[in-house]
């Protein structure tokens, strides 16, 4: 029987589910679903935009298997809004764009729907990214486009990716299917009991552009790194599978980033979806901590390096 790993349970304040609610973000051509928690009684402090990986849904961040995974209502009751989209291609944007679209219109669609977004709402002192896998390099490519257009991220905090592949995606025969299970998820037991028929709802195809132009340009990290102006943290869980995240590998990333402050975190007990396991509250404190690191430089006047 599969050793199920303790976790504190929560005080009868945390325990309280906050408010996460269904929005429509308006992107001009097409219209993007998202999930939306905001801080109680108070003004947040900034917005945390979460943006999951490939063949995901926004919920990624919002785990349901335990009170402790999501993102959403840890955020809210650390003073941020958080706000998850389903990317183009996703959700409600599906069927208006059912082939997707490559990172740059990824980028251009995001920050439209941001745009949206910031209309309507408070933002504190800005807008964070977390994101997951395919989704990290949409923000790679959405920060590179925000610098270009002026700047309003305060930083990204990005799991699961790297620019070098570990394994041939082509001789696995793509992205989802039997044989890529271990490399999604790792070890069964990093996650709560229930996960996996409740991801059932979460999990979908990856639009035919976005994962075309995956095989054909596992290198596109290169293509945005040097665009981006402000800080980045890059997590890797004990047992990724998918993306190099050796000592090299690591060190020409931060040469590609040469003007960011680049951070490397290594989270332990976590596999490739780390918002969906045990191991998921600890990430999430440790990106919101980032956030925090972010808010000083920004209060100092500093930014990227």
């Amino acid at each position: 029987m599969p050793v199920v790993p303790a976790v504190s349970p929560l005080n009868p304040a945390e325990s309280e589910v906050s408010d996460v609610r269904e929005i429509v973000l308006d992107a001009g051509h097409t219209q993007l679903s998202a999930l939306l928690t905001q801080p109680r009684d108070t003004p947040p402090r900034a917005v945390v935009v979460a943006l999951h990986g490939g063949g995901m849904r926004a919920g990624y961040f919002h785990g349901e298997a335990h009170p402790s995974l999501s993102l959403l209502t840890l955020g809210a009751r650390l003073g941020f809004t958080v706000l998850a989209v389903d990317r183009p291609g996703y959700g409600l944007s599906a069927a208006a764009l059912p082939q997707g679209e490559d990172l740059a219109e990824q980028a251009d669609t995001l920050h439209a729907a941001l745009g949206d977004f910031t209309a309507e709402h408070s933002t504190g002192a800005g807008l964070f990214l977390v994101a997951h896998s395919y989704g990290g390099k949409v923000a790679l490519a959405t920060a590179a486009r925000d610098a270009e257009a002026g700047g309003r991220l305060l930083g990204l905090d990005v799991s699961g990716i790297s620019h070098r592949c570990a394994i041939d995606v082509r001789a696995l025969g793509g992205f989802h299917g039997r044989r890529t299970t271990r490399l999604h998820w790792g070890p069964l037991q990093l996650y709560p009991p229930g996960t996996f028929r409740l991801a059932e709802r979460l999990v979908t195809a990856m639009p035919v552009r976005e994962e075309a132009e995956a095989v054909r340009r596992p290198d596109s990290f290169a293509a945005f790194a040097a665009r981006v102006r402000v800080p980045v943290r890059f997590t890797y869980a004990e047992f990724e599978r998918w993306w190099l995240h050796d000592e090299a590998t690591l060190k020409e990333m931060a040469g590609l980033l040469a003007a960011s402050r680049v951070v490397v975190d290594h989270l332990p007990r976590a596999g490739h979806n780390i918002s969906l396991g045990w191991a998921a509250r600890a990430y999430h404190l440790r990106a919101l901590a980032f956030l925090e690191e972010c808010l000083t430089d920004r209060n100092h006047g500093r930014r990227g390096a």
